[in-house]
């Protein structure tokens, strides 16, 4: 890579928005690392889909301290500086709001442990990195349903809620060296989205002023522009939604 390269960390970079978002950054011109927690063989086919050079897979846990601490390290010792981190790497499970048995407590704790203290984990290991960059940026992916209350389950809600208050907090906190942001995606298209029945998709659709719900290029697009041209915003939520939530 050359002195003038920026790089950026993914986190879940392996899965759909993940995947997508890593492309965007590579073909800016961004040298990309690529985290995920277990499925190696998605994290490869991303890496293998990347322009330019100076990539690199790493396996980490985000609500593991060590592994972090690691990653950390690893990044330091190949690029010596992060300019971008985007915290994308999070968990959910469809269960409908109003069956409070069937929102388990296992389940709270591990989507409020992934989705909320993994990205603030991630905030805290990272953030000497960041202060070596140039126009630092973290980008926290947020979801409309933090806003909205309507999403997979009440928790998933509530976490997306925490990730935006924790990004207001965190903006303020580190500037002026690094801007906090979030981007906020209504309904996404991939794995998740085509579990559903066509004309639940359909009805999500009927619902969405721009009538399409998102791709993941769209979040991509999204966060490129967040990271490379929103230079005066700080603790931001930008919503990628199709205006959903105005109908």
């Amino acid at each position: 890579m050359s002195q003038t390269q920026k790089v950026a960390l993914v986190t879940g970079g392996g899965g759909g928005i993940g995947s997508a978002i890593c492309r965007k950054l590579a073909a800016a011109g961004y040298a990309v690392i690529i985290n995920y927690r277990s499925n190696l063989e998605k994290a490869q086919e991303t890496l293998d889909s990347l322009m330019g050079e100076g990539h690199m897979l790493y396996q980490a846990t985000i609500t593991e301290k060590s592994d972090l601490d690691g990653m950390a390290q690893a990044i330091s010792e190949k690029f010596g500086k992060l300019d971008l981190l985007v915290n994308n790497a999070g968990i959910t499970t469809p269960v409908p709001h109003d069956d409070l048995d069937g929102l388990t407590d296992e389940w709270i704790d591990r989507i409020m442990q992934t989705n909320v203290r993994g990205t603030f984990a991630c905030v805290r290991a990272f953030k000497s990195l960041l202060d070596g960059g140039t126009n630092s940026c973290i980008i926290n992916i947020s979801s409309i349903a933090g806003r909205t209350g309507v999403g997979s389950n009440v928790a998933y809600c509530a976490s997306k809620a925490a990730i935006d208050s924790m990004t207001r907090s965190l903006a303020r906190a580190l500037a002026p060296n690094i801007r906090v942001m979030s981007v906020a995606p209504g309904w996404v298209w991939g794995e998740y989205a085509s579990r559903f029945p066509q004309e639940y998709i359909d009805e999500q659709i009927s619902k969405t002023p721009l009538n399409r719900i998102a791709l993941p290029e769209d979040v991509a697009d999204a966060v490129l522009a967040t990271a490379d041209n929103l230079l005066f915003a700080t603790g931001s939520i930008i919503e990628v939604d199709g205006g959903r939530p105005l109908l």
